[in-house]
Parts: C-alpha cells; structure tokens; sequence
C-alpha cells in the first residue's frame, strides 16, 4: 500500500475524528448550559475546527486572516454580532411581541435581537443542524478575533501597535472616509489582518452595506478589541442557550404547528383527501412552470422558456414575479405563509383548476379530470428540521376525534448539493442517501432517472448522496475518501437522510401514508467543494442554477401528470 493512500486515509481519518468530537462536544455544551468559546470549554471545538480545516473556511489554520471565510459567516449571523460579548440562544419566547426589532442575517433565516449593547439573541426554531451551524460559525469568527489580538498586542500591559490604534481611531470617529482616508484605513487593516492591500481593497465592498459602508473596519475592529479584553483582563465572550430551548428542543414543536396549519387549509378547501403530492423545493419553480407561459404571454411568445425562468430570476424583475403570482392566486393557488416559526411557507395547487391549454408541459387530462391531485410545495428545510416537518405533514389530520389518513401519492425533494464528481449548475440523481459520521443508510427507488433530466449544457451523475452535520464542516480529506471509496459518493446536502428517514417510518412502520409512496429525489450543484474557488464561500450560482432547476421541476411535474 503506498505511503500516499495511506496518508490521504490518516487524514480523512483524523478529519472524521475532529467533525465527531465536534458534534460530540456541542451537544455536551448544549446540554450544560453555556460554555465560554475561548476558555477550556471551547478548547476542543476551536481545535478540532483547526484541526479539519474546512474548505468553507479557507486559511482559517494559517496566522492569517480569512477574508472569504469571514464574508460567508458574517452573512449568516445578524448584524453587530461582532459587537456582543454575551450571545444567548433561545427558542421563541415572545421577543417578537415586544420593542426589539427582529434582526435577520444576510443569507439565513432567523431572528435576532440585539438587547443592549453587549447582548445578541439568536431565536432558533429549527432544530439541532441551527445550533450546530451557528456555533460552528461562531468559533470561526473567535479563533479569527484571537488572529487579530496576537497581531496587535504587542505586550501584556495591553500595548499595541500603531496600526491597531489608527484602525481604532478610524473606527470610533465614525464619520464618513473619503478614498484616500479609506485607503489609508486599509493598509492599517492589511497590516493587522497579514494580509495585502490589493487582498484587502478585493473584499472590502462585499463586506459593505448601505448604512454601513466601512464595515470592514468595523468588524475587524470589534472582533479584535474584544479579543484583547479576553486576553488583558480575562473577561471572556460567553455563549449561552436558554432553559426553555434546552427542554424544547427535539420535540416537534414548530413542526406540529405548521403541519396542523397545512392541514386545516386542505380540510377547510375540502381537498384534503383528494392525491397529494408533495415537492420539498423553492417558492417559484413550479408556481413559474405551471403559470408563467400564460401570465406572461408577450415574453414566452418571443423567447425560450428558459429565458423566461432567468428573467424571473433576475433581482430587478420583480414586477414580472408578481403577475405570475396574481396569475397564481386567481387560478387556484392556495399560499400559506409561515407563522410557526419553521421558516418554511407552503404552496398548494389544485391541478383540477390548471387550464391545460395554457401549459407548456405533458399532461394527462383525463388523470387530471379524474383524480384531481393536489400539489403541495414546501419551502426548503434545514438539516435535521427535514425530518420534523416531513415526520410531522405525514401525521394524519384529527376532526372530531377522528383520524383522516393524507392520500400522499408521492414525495419530491429538489434541493442543491455541492458535487463531487462534475460542476456548478450539474445535476445529481440519488440512489441513496448516506448518513455522516454514522453507517446510517437509506436506500430507495428513485423514480427520477437519469434520462428523464436530459439537458444540453448540464451534466448528470448518478449515485449516492451523503447527509452532512453541516456543510460548514466539509474538507476535501473525507469528500475524497466517500468519492473514492466503495460508497460512491457523488455529493453532499443537509437534509436527503432527515427526509427519507421521516418517510419510510411513515409509510412501512407507522402506517401514516400508504407503503409504495413513489419518491423522487435530485439536486443542482451549488458549488464544488473539491476544486478550489468552487466552495460555498466563493459565492452564489448566478444565473446558472436556473436551468437545472427548472428541468427538475418540470420533469417532476410531468411524472405527477401524468
């Protein structure tokens, strides 16, 4: 055996390790209380993140900074996160009832609160992959800070280097930088953060926003400020979770809310025992498939429909997105926007109701005149919340004391993947999906096929998929030993376990929905986290997830169509 496969193999080994003894450790820290991130409570998790890596995280294990890394994590906490010494993470407790303005992050759906001025509140409604996502990024974001206090301190009476007391300056007058006070600002941060100018200059406007346009600044700032605190004074950054979320969690809570919610609109629209199917997907591919060649005739006359989808997709055309959505309303779409805290709002479609003449896609009239399915679109799930929601909308539905049995016919997940094998914008079909960290593994008929998604310009692959803890986690070690093992493993996603999990209790042990549900799993790719400048942190797909999206979506429809 070559030294080589033995080294790749000690590595993977090493990185498998270290997301266990993370995993292990957040729920011990979950469990007790609170911990401080850079005391020997966060030792192991700050160890174990250096130890693995991650792609998402970049040079996170070198003595400089991360700038790509940093700009994803900070999307994905709220706003003046960097701020707080005392982050509390809590179930919904009514803070939305009060003064406090909700703070929602960038690129996650979740509320904050900003209590005062060392306090952030970070409502988590969706379960353990919410913590275990948040508290990945926070010790992200302190093992950065302690990069930039070792910099700057020059002793342990506090003194630090001249750029560090420009920076301060810069930071606490606050008034607005002309170019050149901006430019001179930034050689001070290249300086502390080990880094170029040019590196600096790259990143600083996608750290900006409207009302704070030297953010930049201000982040690093404040994350190395309360560093130094840590180490001068030892008063240490804490991370609590509330009583009241360590006795909710697990416990279906918000699942059951939004389920019963679902269930009551089909029960009152009296469709709830007609076909269902259920599409775990977007908000807008299949409201677009089914309405936007009517809703938006001029366009789809001159144009491919293809064209039309990006169009939709463009930020700037959301006067387009609202009459596919009148259209949607007037002919027979029923929306349930979220109020359980999930996150995840609901689209119902009576097919009963589609003018067929109008549809660019394959339709069996008399299945639809004869058994008058009903579509049902949820938003995406996150992580373990897949299988709460999915456990949860398959529960039969109490009137007076009696149980009505969903007629689910079939079960859809469209999600995005990051790829193994392939490209941005490639499409995978599953054949299974592989639980990490465990031999957990699910099996299953997939009755979307590899010809069925035929497309020019976009590769499929077909195989196994594995259901990560967090994609915050990944390092090219453990994605190359599944890609190269006996698992063949084609990509990686959050919640593909957590769904067929929740839909073979239903359908072969509960008894819930009836035993030959068909299911349908496939992906985009949303990133490659095996080539460099194709991870998550490299930014979104552009344009460029639209037509796998679509080709999805419409195979997906054709096949409950017909």
């Amino acid at each position: 055996m070559s030294n080589q496969k033995h080294h790749d193999r000690t590595r993977a080994q090493e990185s498998s390790g270290a997301i266990e003894r993370m995993y292990i450790t957040m729920r011990h820290l979950f469990n007790r209380g609170f911990y401080k991130p850079m005391g020997i409570s966060g030792e192991t998790l700050r160890e174990a993140l250096l130890l693995l890596r991650p792609e998402i995280y970049g040079s996170i294990g070198d003595q400089k900074a991360e700038l790509e890394g940093l700009l994803y994590v900070i999307d994905r906490l709220p706003r003046g996160i960097e701020e707080c010494k005392f982050i509390n993470l809590t179930s919904d407790e009514g803070y939305s009832n009060s003064h406090f303005k909700p703070i929602i992050p960038e690129k996650r759906r979740r509320n904050c609160y900003r209590i005062d001025n060392e306090q952030m509140n970070i409502e988590i409604t969706r379960g353990r992959s919410e913590i275990y996502d948040i508290l990945t990024h926070l010790t992200f974001l302190f093992v950065e800070s302690h990069k930039i206090s070792s910099r700057v301190l020059i002793d342990e009476a506090g003194t630090t280097t001249r750029d560090w007391k420009k920076l301060e300056k810069g930071v606490l007058e606050a008034k607005k930088l002309t170019q050149e006070a901006r430019e001179i600002a930034i050689t001070h941060t290249a300086s502390i953060l080990g880094r170029t100018f040019s590196e600096i200059s790259e990143v600083y406007s996608k750290f900006a926003t409207k009302a704070q346009p030297e953010r930049l600044l201000h982040i690093v700032y404040w994350l190395g400020k309360l560093a130094i605190e840590e180490q001068l004074n030892n008063d240490k950054r804490t991370v609590t979770f509330s009583p009241m979320l360590r006795e909710r969690i697990g416990h279906h809570i918000h699942g059951e809310i939004w389920a019963d919610n679902i269930k009551d609109v089909l029960y009152k629209n009296n469709i709830l025992e007609r076909p269902i199917h259920i599409i775990s997907a977007n908000m807008h591919s299949v409201m677009n498939t089914v309405f936007a060649p009517n809703a938006l005739k001029a366009l789809a006359s001159k144009k491919d429909i293809f064209d039309v989808y990006e169009a939709l997709s463009h930020n700037k055309n959301g006067n387009l997105r609202e009459k596919v959505t009148k259209e949607a309303l007037q002919k027979g779409m029923y929306y349930i926007k979220d109020r359980s805290g999930t996150n995840i709002d609901v689209q119902i479609f009576d097919a009963s109701k589609l003018d067929i003449s109008k549809l660019d896609v394959n339709v069996d009239e008399t299945l639809l005149k004869s058994k008058k399915p009903i579509i049902l679109v949820m938003d995406y799930a996150f992580g373990e919340q897949a299988y709460e929601t999915m456990d949860e909308l398959l529960k039969p539905y109490e009137v007076n004391g009696e149980k009505i049995h969903l007629n689910v016919e079939s079960i859809s997940v469209m999600g995005k993947a990051g790829i193994l094998e392939g490209k941005k914008g490639d499409i995978m079909i599953p054949s299974a999906h592989i639980f990490e960290g465990t031999a957990d593994n699910y099996p299953f008929k997939n009755e979307l096929k590899k010809e069925d998604v035929v497309c020019e310009g976009v590769d499929v692959c077909e195989g196994t998929m594995i259901t990560v803890l967090g994609t915050s986690l990944q390092n090219k070690d453990i994605l190359k030993f599944f890609y190269n093992s006996t698992w063949q493993v084609i990509g990686l996603e959050m919640e593909g376990a957590h769904y067929q999990k929740a839909i073979q209790a239903a359908s072969k042990i509960r008894g819930n929905i009836g035993p030959d549900v068909k299911v349908r799993y496939a992906y985009y790719a949303s990133d490659n986290p095996l080539e460099t400048g194709s991870t998550l942190a490299s930014g979104g797909l552009g344009t460029s997830g639209v037509k796998p999206t679509y080709v999805i979506t419409r195979n997906i429809l054709e096949q409950i169509l017909n």
